[in-house]
Parts: structure tokens; C-alpha cells; sequence
């Protein structure tokens, strides 16, 4: 898919179809994530797949806001080691993975992790080591649904040399 149509066309996916996603897929799309932009290309990342539904189940249910995750074939979470641009490195490998989701024909949602309630529980859960950040709840599957919300326009949000 081209990668502008992939960016314009991209939507949060909060309904799945029950359908595996190949393991080959899977795999491309974390490569794209640790691909990303990262300060000083220290690559703090780590990407945990969890395909388990009682996993997922316990994740979404751990979450204020990601119930629909047990609903996904795939959870990517990912975890930044605590460094000074965790949280910008993080993001930027979360967004390569919304993008490369949508570039296979996968529907995808972000969930919030860091600094959220449940960040360190998640870690128990996942046997993450300490030292780590919770970054992003990544629900992945096939889409079962194409919301359309409305985005503000360029004219509104783009401003020339000043505000």
C-alpha cells in the first residue's frame, strides 16, 4: 500500500474479526517498529506479542480504557528501557506499528501506557524486568469495523512562519 494513503487512511480499530493473523505479518510488523526514529539511535525498545486470549483477556481487563484488546488476535505491547527519550523513542516505534498494521490491511488501536495506573501490573504480568517502561497496548487484527471521525481541517491546524 502506498505510504501516504497509508497515513491519510489510518484509523483507531476497536473491532475485530475473530481471524489469526500469519506469523510472517506479525513479524514484518514489529520490524517496522524497531526501525523507528530513536534520540542518540539507542533503540530502548522491546516488543512483547501476546496472541494468548487469556492473556489478552487479562490485559484488557486490567486497563481503564483497552477492553476491546481481548477481542484482537494480537496484542503488541511495547516497553521502553528507562532512558532519557523513552517515551519519544517508544512512540515513535508505536506509530511505525500502527502504520505497518494498516499497510498489510490490518485495523489497529493505541493504548495508553505510560504513566497510566496499571503500567507496573502489566510489567508483573508480562515478566517484564524492572527498569522498563510501559508504552503502548497495541491491539491488532483484521478490521470489523471502518470509523470515520472527523479530522480537523489543514487550514485549521497549519500555521505559516508564526501562529
Amino acid at each position: 500500500m502506498d505510504a501516504l494513503k497509508v497515513l491519510k487512511e489510518r484509523r483507531s480499530i476497536r473491532k475485530f474479526q475473530a481471524r489469526e493473523i500469519p506469523n510472517e505479518i506479525i513479524e514484518d510488523i514489529i520490524d517496522c517498529g524497531r526501525l523507528a526514529a530513536t534520540a542518540i539511535n539507542i533503540q530502548p525498545w522491546e516488543f512483547i506479542v501476546v496472541t494468548q486470549p487469556e492473556t489478552r483477556r487479562k490485559i484488557a481487563d486490567i486497563t481503564d480504557h483497552g477492553k476491546f484488546i481481548k477481542d484482537a488476535p494480537v496484542c503488541v505491547v511495547v516497553f521502553c528501557k528507562d532512558t532519557k527519550y523513552y517515551l519519544e523513542d517508544g512512540s515513535a516505534a508505536t506509530e511505525n506499528i500502527l502504520l505497518a498494521a494498516k499497510a498489510h490491511g490490518l485495523g489497529s488501536c493505541w493504548v495508553a501506557g505510560d504513566k497510566k495506573h496499571y503500567a507496573e501490573e502489566i510489567r508483573k504480568l508480562l515478566k517484564v524486568p524492572a527498569g522498563y517502561k510501559l508504552i503502548s497496548l497495541i491491539a491488532i487484527g483484521y478490521p470489523a469495523e471502518s470509523p470515520q471521525p472527523a479530522k480537523r481541517s489543514l487550514q485549521e491546524v497549519m500555521h505559516w512562519e508564526e501562529w
